[in-house]
């Protein structure tokens, strides 16, 4: 592993970075924001998948990034079965980009209005793609299943955390202490598995 080498986790999403780097935190390479890099990028996703849209974002602060670093993104989202999949690839694209998960989550409980629990399943789904420095793709998937709550409930999580009910814990996703939601999440399993298969590389 060269001692320059910088992780650089393509996001500007503070929740999804603290989670990443409490992760990440003994791994022995140091990590950076794309602020922190200085990289100020807002890469279009036009992916129709998760694998996709972690590629062009990935691949776009790779071309901003200094030499020898690697860049590490991920795309992610909520997929409800009684929606047949939505919000999905498009879960931050959900009513607008600058709609509060507030409001989008009580959409989602309102549409979902009068569905008993059994028909409420739904799933987080992250996939990361990392960028060596040089240019070797590498792509890991996580996924954590649950059920729509009937309410917002926890103070914990960002996004849909607050409606997704995870049985194991009895509690909503927003509920879990960090420990917790790191060691189940579906961004947690993408995390740890990509940190396996860098440590064949690097």
């Amino acid at each position: 592993m060269s001692e320059t080498m910088k992780i650089i986790f393509a996001t500007n999403n503070q929740g999804k970075y603290k989670e990443i780097k409490e992760i990440m935190k003994d791994f022995g390479v140091e990590i950076l924001s794309m602020k922190e890099a200085g990289i100020y990028l807002e890469p279009e996703e036009t992916g129709s998948t998760f694998l996709e849209n972690a590629t062009i974002k990935a691949k776009a602060v790779f071309a901003e990034a200094p030499a020898d670093s690697l860049v590490i993104a991920d795309d992610s989202g909520l997929l409800i079965d009684y929606l047949d999949g939505e919000p999905g690839v498009d879960s931050a694209l959900y009513l607008g980009v600058n709609t509060s998960y507030r409001i989008k989550n009580q959409s989602l409980i309102d549409r979902l209005d009068g569905v008993p629990t059994p028909k409420r399943t739904a799933r987080f789904v992250c996939v990361m793609v990392a960028i060596l420095p040089d240019g070797t793709l590498l792509s890991s998937e996580g996924v954590m299943e649950g059920l729509i709550g009937y309410e917002e409930r926890g103070e914990n999580g960002f996004g849909y955390d607050p409606i997704f009910y995870v049985p194991d814990f009895f509690k909503h996703s927003a509920e879990l202490t960090p420990e917790e939601k790191n060691e189940i999440s579906h961004r947690g399993k993408a995390l740890r598995k990509m940190k396996e298969i860098l440590e064949k590389y690097i």
